[in-house]
Order: C-alpha cells, then structure tokens, then sequence
C-alpha cells in the first residue's frame, strides 16, 4: 500500500516540518513491527504557484493508494479544487486531511469538503501510523484511530475522542530518512523542539494548548548538530515562544556559539521582556548572523493589548530590543498586526512609529487574520469585526478602521517591504524622515504616491525603484531633488556593484585618475586593474561632512545582517 502525503507550500523556500513528522512516524511504526513493511509513505511537495492540472497530473500519475493533504489558510481553497478532481478520476483512492485549517468544527469541515472521506486533527504522530493501519489491515468496518472525523455508512460524521498529547522525545527527528541536500538546498527547514505556548494571545491558534512539551536537550543538540554538520542555511525553530523556558534557551543558545559553522543561521520567536542580563550577555557575544530574533509586538495601544490578552511591557521591550541591537550581531524582526480591536488609523499610525523608531531590522506589517479556533474568532462577532468569508480569513473593516483605512495600509506595508526591509535604501529613507517628522507619514505619503503611479500588483527591476523615489522628491519636495541624488546613489551601490550606472549618479570621469592613485594607495601590492574589479568607489561633493568624499565600498565583505557591502571612506 502506496500512501502520498501531499503539501502545497506557500513558496519554494518553505518546506512541510508536519509531513516530515508523519512520514518519519510511519518509518518507526514500520522498524517496530506495528505497520508491515509493504506500508510505503511517500512525500509530494508542490507550491501555490503551480498551477493546479500540473499538481492533478503529477498525484495522478504516483498511483497512490491513500492520498493525504496538509491543509493551510494559503492552500485550503487549492487543496478543495485537487480533491474534488482526484475523487472524480480515481473514487476508490481514500484522501484524507489534516493541519490547523480542517482541525476545528469537524463536521462543518467535512460538508465543506464532501469528497474527503475523513479529517485527521490534533497531533498526526500517533494517529497517521494507525490510519495506514486501518487501511492496510482494510477488509471492511474497522476502527479508526483516535484523532479522526470520517461518515459512517449513514454518511453521519463520527469523531473518534483525540489521541493522548505526544511526548516530543518519542517523535523521530523529522529530516534524517528524507535528507537530500539537492531537494532542501535554497531552502528553510522548520525545527520544532517544543510545544505549547503559556500565553493567550486571542488571535493564534498557539494559545489553544497550554500543555507546554519539551524534546530533551540531548537529542536537540544531536539534531542541530545534523543541521550543522551540513551547513544548512537558514534553521527556523517554530517553538512557540523559545525563551518561555529561561535555562533551556540559554543551554541551546549556548551549544549554538560553541558549535558555530560559521554559516548556518537559526530563527527564534522569543518574547523580548523574558530576556534577562544573563541571556542578553550571551547573545551579544555571539557570531553575527548567527541566530534572528522575532519579536511579536502587535500594537502599542493599551487597550488593544489588554483585549487581545498581551501584558506586553513596552518600555522593557525597548531597552531590551535597543541592547540587542547595539551589537549589529542579531538580526531583530519585529511585528506589527493591523484590524486588532479598539486600533483605529491613527492609533496603527503610532504603533507603527513607536516600533519603527526601536530600530528593527525588519518591520512585519501584518493584518488580522481570524482563525477557526482561536478566541477572536469567538469574539469577533462582539467586536463587529467583519473578514473574508474563505480563507485566509483576513479582517475586511471593523468598527475602528474602514476597508479604505486598511488599504491605506498595504500601502504602507507594501512601502515598508520595499523600502525599509530590502535595507537597501539605507540613507534615502534617513534623508526623507525629516521632512515628515513621523516615519508612519512617510510611508503613507509613498505609499499613496505608488498607488497614483500605477505602480502596485507589479514587479518592478531594481533601478525603477530607486527612480521612482527621485520621481516622488521631485514632484513632493522639489528643492530637495539635486541633493537627494547622493544618498539615494550611495544605497544603489551599497547592493551591487552595478555594471550600469544610473541616470541620477552625478558623472565620475572627472575623478577616475584620483580614484585609481587612492586605491593604489591603499592597497599597493594588488593591481589597480584587479582593484577596479573588486572595488567600486564614488565621490560625493558635500554628502556626509562637506567637501569632497571617496567611499569604497567592498563587496568581498558584507554586512551579515544588511547584506551591504562594507563601506570605507578613502
């Protein structure tokens, strides 16, 4: 018997930690006799971005015997669509579903998605082995494993109770039987070394179970050292809240310094004020770019916070975040949640400047999304808080902002990605903040302005972006526009080292003995021609301190956070 599990991914990057579990499961359940060895489990990963007779054909063409999918808010209207097509093709093949987006309402789910014959929920690591059991052993009614929703006979929906919560140290590490460093190269691995979550923030679903789990240490270790020992690029642990448990976080932060690759990058979702001296000394001392911190916000209204059920402390969040940030070692991503109650425009517009001006490396910009099973979506009928009707579910107005309102914020947001996350318009954005005085002015008057322009739902290359912000200075702050091309050129060439030089760069030519005679300078043992090729270096009349400046920049050496290169004035 022949089982697929089957993920649509909402990026190539991404990779499916729950399917790895599963099939890693079957694989013990096999090596202990409790499933035979004619079980095989195979994975499918796809992306959003296939287009969906691609994904049909491909599961059609593995002949699989029992197809399960892994259910998502991004890929459940996709998922529905396979389903219907594969029952119609093939309706002796059992499918089935799983994960957080059909485990609540159970028999709503099943309506909603007729042709599935049954929804697994709660925790897959025991059930999934005794559903291939229940399939393998099939030779009529049988008993499905706890943790199931399926239609009896009567097509009436019957739940079985949920199986007992997991012990993580039984669960066997999910990548080492599915390892292939051709199939996870360029890409994220998920890492989960707890569950359960000691807060009870009403929009996560996290917050649901209060049961908080650990894996040991031992074998945490002996699985970052797999992780290590490849040079995986980037590891994101998906612990809830990381640092809930003080010693633990350390010890893991601790073996992480000692058995550094010097490339391997780990994420953390930390909750900032439960950082002490101790931890905090300890993650300055480590490599930078070693390990990303994202730290939840979500607002800075009081009243917001306390209705959503977060004590966030602000002022420790600050000096906390500002500590981190000292070091330029860590990577600090902080979070912001737009449509969260009693939040109206102009309280969002402070949030946001209270957040901006903590200097985040990245600045999420997200927006509510009310999940099945979580208490705002309980209370989001008492807030009268309107939002999609299908998945993802994402909050449409409510009472404190209007649809308008939360437009105006994607264009913010989509300002914010471009051009304060990219952290490749650096001094531009440090030019334009004075003459708003508020950062959130500054991206609500780009933002306006992108929309004018036509610009949005578009891929742009880079240089019509750095040309779209002269196009805005000139046409908002005109007496600014000559001098806003010497930052606006220094971030261009912060990147790359472009081979074609922008329209906006002031001409060079003028300055190319000066600049060979102060490389040679510096560097008189390698050829000026080989210098030409490693080093860009642009003269500016009056940008930093006045008067005429060299600026090298590097690009053999690279800010590790920024990805900029190094700079050096000459």
């Amino acid at each position: 018997m022949k089982c697929l599990l089957v993920a649509i991914n909402a990026k190539y990057i991404h990779s499916n930690l729950a399917l790895y579990s599963l099939k890693a499961s079957a694989e013990a359940a096999i090596r202990e006799g409790r499933l035979t060895g004619e079980v095989q489990v195979e994975l499918a990963e796809y992306t959003i971005n296939h287009r969906a007779a691609e994904i049909l054909d491909d599961i059609y063409m593995r002949k699989a015997d029992l197809l399960c999918f892994s259910c998502y808010i991004w890929n459940i209207e996709y998922v529905k669509t396979l389903v219907r097509n594969l029952k119609r093709l093939r309706p002796q093949v059992p499918i089935w579903l799983g994960g957080p987006e059909v485990s609540f309402d159970l028999e709503a789910q099943m309506g909603e998605v007729p042709e599935a014959d049954g929804i697994l929920y709660g925790e897959g690591e025991h059930s999934f082995p005794g559903l291939l059991h229940f399939y393998e052993s099939y030779t009529g009614p049988g008993v499905l494993p706890g943790g199931s929703a399926y239609r009896d006979g009567a097509k009436r929906v019957i739940v079985t109770p949920p199986e007992e919560p997991v012990r993580l140290d039984e669960i066997p590490f999910a990548y080492e039987t599915v390892w292939n460093e051709k199939d996870f190269q360029n890409r994220i691995l998920y890492y989960e070394t707890s569950r359960g979550c000691p807060f009870s923030c009403s929009y996560c679903l996290s917050s649901i179970d209060k049961r908080l789990r650990f894996r040991s240490l031992s074998k945490v270790y002996e699985e970052l050292k797999f992780f290590l020992d490849r040079k995986v690029p980037q590891v994101k642990f998906v612990d809830r809240t990381f640092n809930c448990k003080k010693d633990r976080a350390v010890a893991i932060w601790r073996f992480l310094r000692d058995h550094d690759n010097g490339v391997t990058n780990f994420h953390f979702e930390i909750s900032a004020e439960l950082l002490d001296e101790e931890s905090l000394a300890l993650l300055e001392a480590l490599r930078p770019g070693l390990i990303q911190l994202e730290i939840g916000v979500q607002s800075a209204n009081p009243k917001t916070l306390k209705a959503i059920c977060r004590m966030t402390d602000l002022k420790k969040l600050r000096q906390v975040t500002g500590q981190i940030g000292q070091r330029r070692n860590i990577h600090r991503h902080l979070d912001l949640i737009a449509g969260l109650p009693h939040e109206d425009y102009e309280s969002f517009g402070y949030s946001f400047d209270e957040v901006y001006s903590m200097g985040p490396d990245e600045l999420q910009l997200g927006f509510l999304k009310v999940l099945k099973g979580t208490n705002m979506h309980e209370e989001a009928e008492r807030y009268h808080i309107l939002y999609q009707a299908e998945a993802p579910f994402e909050v449409l107005e409510t009472p404190w902002l209007s649809h308008e309102d939360l437009i105006h914020l994607k264009q913010v947001e989509e300002m914010v990605e471009i051009y304060y996350n990219s952290r490749q318009f650096l001094y531009s954005m440090k030019f334009l903040l004075p003459f708003f005085g508020r950062p959130f002015l500054m991206y609500e008057s780009l933002g306006r302005f992108w929309a004018v322009r036509g610009m949005a739902r578009r891929k742009h290359a880079r240089e019509a972006l750095y040309e779209f912000l002269l196009d805005y200075v000139k046409e908002q702050m005109p007496a600014a526009a000559e001098v806003f091309k010497k930052p606006l050129t220094f971030d261009y060439y912060l990147r790359e080292n472009a081979k074609k030089r922008p329209e906006f760069a002031a001409p060079q030519e003028i300055y190319k003995e000066e600049v060979r005679a102060k490389l040679a300078a510096r560097f008189p043992e390698i050829p000026i021609k080989q210098l030409l090729k490693e080093f860009h270096v642009e003269v500016f009349d009056s940008f930093f301190t006045g008067g005429k400046e060299y600026w090298m920049f590097d690009y053999k050496n690279r800010d590790p956070l920024t990805g900029n290169a190094d700079c050096v004035r000459l």
